[in-house]
């Protein structure tokens, strides 16, 4: 089975979650053991090769001790 085309979404939500994970020092297996989650699928959402569910969003979001918002804080407000 080949590997989906990632969407602009699923690079830009992951680019950003490296970049937390990144900021705090940690590899990709201390980010796996605080969240519970595989290595491989933490690099697959980093990738934009998988998008992450809402309880992916949630554990994530506490094993890296932020608001879940702030995974989504790579997304320009509009203006109105």
């Amino acid at each position: 089975m080949s590997e989906r085309v990632p969407r602009v979404e699923h690079l830009l939500f992951g680019g950003h979650l490296r970049q937390l994970r990144r900021s705090r020092d940690w590899t990709l297996a201390a980010l796996a053991r605080r969240s519970g989650m595989s290595v491989a699928t933490i690099s697959g959402i980093e990738r934009g090769a998988r998008g992450a569910s809402l309880d992916s969003i949630l554990v994530l979001a506490r094993a890296l001790e932020i608001h879940p918002a702030r995974l989504f804080a790579y997304i320009p407000r509009e203006e109105s």
